[in-house]
């Protein structure tokens, strides 16, 4: 933990991986990370609401995608470089597939879509977008890289019956 303060996050936070973990290395299943962040999620939800859940889910999001950029990303590519090293990179993590689906770099309007996401996809159907965490990490990444605050809105997700997580993302005014 960053020793100056113990709600801040800094990327030396993740650790050394190889060093902890020889044996089991980098891997884990899915399913763990998904029982670690809807079981997180329900007891926010229970104790502070489902708003707060959600708002709780973006910032984490949103500080998650600035360190990732920040750490994993050249900011110097231009947009197309820097979306095709974004793309490869979750690829590599396992995180998603992301497709571009729209773009218009003059007016900062971007239509995300995610495949094999991380978050949701599998899950069983309900009545609501579950990828708060998402809009904030989408969120967060285009504020380091544009400089910029860029809006992110969830449309379509596999929890409300989607084959794809979809995102409209535009410049806050």
């Amino acid at each position: 933990m960053n020793t100056n303060d113990y709600y801040s996050f800094d990327w030396l936070d993740l650790g050394d991986i190889e060093l902890g973990r020889p044996n089991l290395g980098n891997k884990t299943n899915v399913a763990v990370y998904r029982l670690m962040q809807y079981t997180l999620r329900s007891v926010i939800n229970k104790q502070f609401g489902d708003e707060a859940g959600k708002e709780i889910f973006f910032s984490a999001g949103r500080v998650s995608g600035e360190a990732f950029c920040k750490n994993l990303l050249d900011c110097s590519l231009n947009f197309g470089k820097f979306i095709a090293q974004l793309q490869q990179t979750l690829i590599n993590l396992g995180v998603g597939i992301l497709r571009v689906e729209k773009s218009d770099l003059e007016k900062l309007e971007f239509t995300f879509v995610v495949t094999e996401d991380l978050d949701c996809s599998g899950l069983p159907f309900s009545d609501k977008t579950v990828c708060d965490y998402d809009e904030g990490f989408i969120s967060g990444i285009l504020y380091v890289y544009l400089g910029k605050e860029i809006g992110v809105k969830e449309i379509d997700c596999w929890s409300k019956g989607d084959r794809v997580c979809r995102f409209e993302c535009n410049i806050m005014v």
